[in-house]
Parts: structure tokens; sequence; C-alpha cells
């Protein structure tokens, strides 16, 4: 199959609030559309995971921020050149996303997305999609696609092509809190 058809059956999935195992500049993620509260619950469900604790949600580009964060600090911006690794920020004030997505203080956790499917399927969704790791909560988060459990293959609606064959071993994003230009450190 190749790339375009990969991104369309993705993204019809996701049109009709579904759930897709796909690839990130991370690890593999369990997706969504981060404005659809139903398919928000369908992955707290699939990972046994109370909704309490909150979910990354994937942007294709800086200015998307400014439709789903209230007043955003673009300072921020400068903050992520300067970072090696992928980076998820908390940030206060989301808007536009699905409520059972955004934390109990209304903050959320962004990325701005690197990789190329979900750069191309985030823009051609015109919406975020929700990135949580591809296992049961409580579980170790699989590292490359051939750990992901059977059990999580098999509940989604649609399992991604590109980069199944990638055995480079991935790790999860850091993530920090960003207050008022203020940077505290969650995860390295």
């Amino acid at each position: 199959m190749d790339f375009n058809t990969d991104v369309e059956n993705g993204l019809a999935v996701l049109q009709r609030g579904g759930l897709i195992l796909y690839p990130t500049d991370t690890i593999w993620g369990i997706g969504c559309d981060a404005t659809n509260a139903d398919a928000v619950r369908r992955i707290y469900e699939l990972k046994q995971r109370p909704e309490t604790k909150s979910m990354i949600v994937l942007l294709a580009d800086e200015r998307d921020l400014l439709q789903y964060v209230a007043n955003p600090d673009l300072a921020v911006f400068d903050y992520l050149e300067g970072v090696t690794k992928p980076t998820t920020v908390i940030y206060e004030g989301a808007i536009g996303l699905a409520d059972n997505l955004v934390n109990q203080d209304g903050s959320i956790a962004i990325r701005i997305v690197q990789e190329t499917y979900c750069k191309h399927l985030i823009k051609r969704l015109r919406r975020p999609i929700v990135s949580t790791s591809a296992n049961i909560s409580g579980e170790p988060s699989p590292r490359t696609f051939a750990e992901i459990p059977e059990a999580i293959k098999e509940q989604v609606d649609y399992v991604v092509r590109h980069r199944r064959d990638d055995t480079a071993i991935a790790a999860p994003s850091a993530i920090v809190r960003w207050e008022r230009g203020q940077v505290t450190v969650i995860r390295p």
C-alpha cells in the first residue's frame, strides 16, 4: 500500500469517529479526532485508563496552537527551537477540544509533530489528533510496532502500515509545563 492510500485510510477512520494505531515522532500511538468526545472515551476504555489521566494532542503546525489554547505565550516557540528531543508542552487554557480530553485545571498537553505521516494526517483532517501510547494503562510503552500487544491492534479501527518495519527503539516525548514563560520539566 502506498503512503497516500495509508493516509486516506487513516483519515476516513478518524472522520467517522474511529480509532487508529499509528507512528508518531516518538512511539506508536493510539489516536482519534481530539474534538470528538465519544472517540476520546473509546481510547480511555481501550487503555483501561481513568479519564482523569490526560492524553497528548498532536498538531501539525505552530499556528494551529492558536485554535486550541487561549492566549498562548508565543515565546514557547523559541524554547521549542532549542530542544533536541520531541517535546510535549502542557498549556493553560485549552479550547475547542473534547471536554474529556482537557485536564480538570483547564490545561492540555500538546506537541507539534514532525513525523511525516502524522503531519499529513492532521493537515488533511484539519483537526488535532490524540496521541497516547499503544498499551494498556500501567503496562510498558511499546518501543517498536512489534512490541504492541495484539489486544490493542485488534481493538482499533485501522492500523497504519507506514513504518511498521522500523526497528529503531523509540522513546516517549519530553513533557514540560509552560506557565507565564516559566518551564517546569515533568518528564525529561
